[in-house]
């Protein structure tokens, strides 16, 4: 495969080794993931038995929301080796390290001191969390927030029914991102695929032979009663609206359907996000009391649509949610 960038050709990057990879995603993790951000090296900071005798190759802090910060054990991995002897049972560890509390008292306590003894990474956490008492907030996060990135240089035939078929675990937790390296003799190009920014929303439900039966408990799983509350309000809010409105769970969100999707829940911890098939101008207008987010063009050109998200945190002023949801669904009566 080669990229053509400016009448130059760019030929496709194989890395000597994995070390080779995981150093680029460490020296270029601001570029690939954002500013606010923090990727610590882990193999390099962290003896192994800290995760019950297995070390990820970097923890990754993401602060780019305020109101709702990720954690992330990331693992960095070569297209080129065996998914089920070497991937998945490096994966599989981590699930078992986010279900032993032992295991995540012992990392927060190496992280609080490793973060304590390096003044570069120790004043760009409090500057990104606003707060000094760092062992509180690393208990809070690695409790509330268990993500698992998994970095690549190429595809993996055997990821997507992996993903589809072990939905609690790989479904949920696992994210995947495919970085390439493209060179020609003096310049280099990067691709991701998905942009990092756009993890969350370009994530296919596709339907196979192995697919479960998704309900929405299964969404609803652990979280608060507040998230609860808030979805019970969303129903309602539908069904007012048209009783023949459908909801329809999948792995990755829950959609509302007229004769097409007009919308998508995404059910967080912390909130809901309410992805809503109208122009982000547009929904601003109507929305004043709760948090939208602009999406990139890439999200946008995924769903085939104009959109933006729309952050749910509590039941209040719904009468916004109701008034795009019905402007989303007028449109899909005229079509």
């Amino acid at each position: 495969m080669n990229v053509f960038h400016n009448n130059k050709k760019y030929a496709i990057y194989s890395y000597a080794t994995e070390d080779e990879f995981e150093q680029e995603i460490v020296g270029l993790s601001k570029s690939f993931f954002g500013e606010k951000t923090i990727y610590i090296d882990a193999k390099r900071k962290i003896e192994s038995k800290t995760l019950g005798g297995t070390i990820p190759d970097g923890f990754f802090f993401d602060f780019s929301d305020s109101t709702d910060p990720q954690f992330f054990l990331v693992e960095v991995e070569l297209a080129s080796h065996s998914f089920f002897s070497h991937i998945f049972p490096q994966i599989t560890k981590f699930f078992a390290f986010f279900k032993n509390h032992k295991q995540q008292k012992t990392l927060v306590e190496k992280l609080f001191t490793l973060i304590n003894e390096d003044n570069e990474i120790k004043n760009e956490f409090k500057k990104l969390t606003g707060t000094s008492e760092i062992y509180k907030y690393l208990t809070d996060l690695i409790d509330n927030s268990q993500n698992i990135l998994l970095v690549i240089d190429g595809e993996k035939k055997e990821l997507p029914e992996i993903l589809d078929t072990y939905t609690d675990t790989w479904g949920k937790m696992v994210k995947v991102l495919v970085i390439k390296k493209f060179i020609d003799a003096q310049n280099v190009i990067y691709a991701m695929e998905p942009e990092y920014e756009a993890l969350d929303y370009i994530r296919v439900d596709e339907v196979t032979e192995t697919t479960p039966e998704i309900s929405e408990n299964y969404h609803l799983d652990d979280v608060t009663d507040n998230i609860k509350q808030i979805y019970e309000k969303i129903k309602a809010v539908i069904k007012s609206i048209d009783v023949n409105l459908i909801l329809n769970p999948q792995k990755y969100y829950i959609s509302i359907k007229s004769t097409k999707n007009i919308a998508y829940i995404q059910i967080r911890k912390k909130k809901i996000k309410l992805l809503v098939m109208l122009p982000e101008e547009e929904i601003r207008r109507v929305v004043a009391h709760h948090n939208v987010s602009a999406l990139s063009d890439s999200v946008q050109g995924f769903y085939n649509s104009a959109c933006a998200a729309i952050e749910i945190t509590n039941t209040d002023y719904f009468d916004e949610i109701k008034s795009v949801i019905s402007a989303a669904y007028e449109i899909t009566r005229k079509c």
